[in-house]
């Protein structure tokens, strides 16, 4: 399964609450941290919702 780097590089400050809940069940905290998670449909599912505030690598 491929890995995916997920980066936040938007602050959460004025979005809306369903934006903010995807990005914490991430587990992005504050711009600039980053996670990996695996390639899943949900995972895909959760960075399209909030594609903007993120930068995606696949490693």
């Amino acid at each position: 399964m491929a890995r995916l780097k997920i980066t936040l590089v938007k602050s959460l400050i004025g979005r809306p609450r369903d934006q903010r809940v995807v990005v914490q069940t991430l587990g992005l905290k504050k711009p600039g941290s980053s996670v990996v998670h695996g390639d899943t449909p949900q995972i895909r599912g959760m960075i399209n919702k909030v594609a903007h505030m993120l930068k995606v690598e696949e490693i």
